[in-house]
């Protein structure tokens, strides 16, 4: 059951420690390094270098509790601030609990929540990534952003106002279904700001196997669209992986369809990625292979982005380890419109509405640092 609510982002509240016991538990990650980052697209841009926080896993606080009903059920609760190392600062100014921050029951039936939820869809990409969405070797960086299709989004990691179902395993089958009425905000008395998700994640996960499809529909509202018109979003992803112990292979392939209520503009986006992890002792490599085609209605290709990424793990205790990676992107772009180069800063500071600290353009990106679960 633990293992089937991934896909929701649950491990926090899947925990044994959490479900053995009727209090709160603090928790939380620590996460700081140095980056550096070359060959800009921009003009008299070269490179760039900083102390970042968040690189490899998000900072963050959090706590997470449960009462036990009886009968086998269980109330459970998930509350997560994000922050940042490098200078102390909150990760958002309009939420405090940024990363998560949902109530809900358990029980033989499965799991129900609702609140600030992991989009299912993206949980399930991170859990195939080698890096897990992390370090400059993230799948993100050339998987997708929206906001150069006229969405406001960039990458659907987490959605407001959500309610989500998690079936009970069967025979290591398992079904996700998750609903938002206002993805990308609070609802209001005019309705104007929607951005309605619809969800559906079936998974297979037993042993070494890990197989799933994801199916998320996204409706944005004229008034939330950046170029003045209703936007429909329908995404469907494949992927799975084999675990031989020696190491791990992943892979994954995402076709994205945006549709237009002017019907002029309706753009198409193929990712794919595949994935190799290779732990040895207290060691362990990483390395990644990415691609997206950007297409119109047309088959007119817009844009194309390659990344491939190394990456290396040295476990100093159970809580803490040390971790550098390496990335590289290409970037071929027309009519001024291109995918994301390597990430800047916090990687994990970005929402469903766009906002972060990506910039789009660097070809190359190097970073090491130190992080710690507490």
């Amino acid at each position: 059951m633990q293992k089937k609510l991934i896909a929701l982002a649950v491990a926090a509240l899947a925990s044994g420690a959490a479900l053995a016991q009727s209090n709160v538990t603090v928790y939380g990650t620590v996460d700081v390094g140095f980056a550096h980052r070359s060959s800009n697209m921009a003009p008299r841009t070269k490179s760039q270098q900083g102390i970042n926080s968040g690189q490899s896993a998000p900072s963050l606080i959090g706590f997470k509790g449960v009462e036990d009903l009886g009968n086998g059920n269980k109330v459970l609760f998930v509350l997560e601030s994000g922050f940042h190392t490098d200078n102390g600062a909150h990760r958002s100014e309009n939420s405090f609990f940024n990363q998560q921050a949902f109530l809900g029951m358990t029980g033989d039936w499965g799991t129900a929540i609702a609140g600030r939820l992991l989009a299912p869809r993206y949980g399930f990409l991170k859990s195939l990534d080698p890096f897990g969405d992390g370090t400059v070797g993230r799948f993100g960086n050339v998987y997708e952003d929206y906001r150069a299709l006229g969405a406001p989004v960039a990458n659907v990691d987490r959605v407001n106002n959500a309610v989500a179902y998690v079936s009970p395993s069967w025979s290591g089958f398992n079904v996700t279904a998750a609903y938002a009425t206002n993805a990308l905000g609070q609802e209001n008395l005019a309705n104007r700001m929607d951005g309605r998700t619809y969800t559906l994640l079936p998974r297979y996960t037993n042993g070494p196997i890990d197989v799933g499809f994801s199916w998320q529909r996204v409706n944005i509202n004229k008034a939330r669209s950046t170029i003045g018109t209703k936007v429909s979003i329908n995404q469907w992803t494949l992927g799975g992986g084999y675990d031989f112990g020696a190491l791990k292979l992943t892979a994954a392939y995402d076709d994205y369809k945006q549709g237009m209520s002017s019907g002029i503009y309706d753009p198409r986006m193929k990712s794919w990625l595949v994935g190799l992890s290779v732990p040895f002792n207290q060691h362990a490599i990483q390395f990644s292979y990415n691609q997206s085609k950007l297409k119109t209605e047309r088959d007119t290709p817009y844009g194309k982005s390659r990344q491939w990424a190394l990456g290396y793990t040295y476990d100093l205790s159970k809580r803490t380890n040390f971790y550098a990676a390496y990335a590289h992107v290409t970037n071929k772009k027309r009519n001024g419109v291109y995918l994301r180069g390597v990430n800047v800063g916090d990687a994990h500071n970005r929402d469903f509405s766009g906002n972060g600290p990506d910039i789009a353009g660097y070809r190359s990106g190097l970073q090491f640092g130190l992080k710690h679960n507490f």
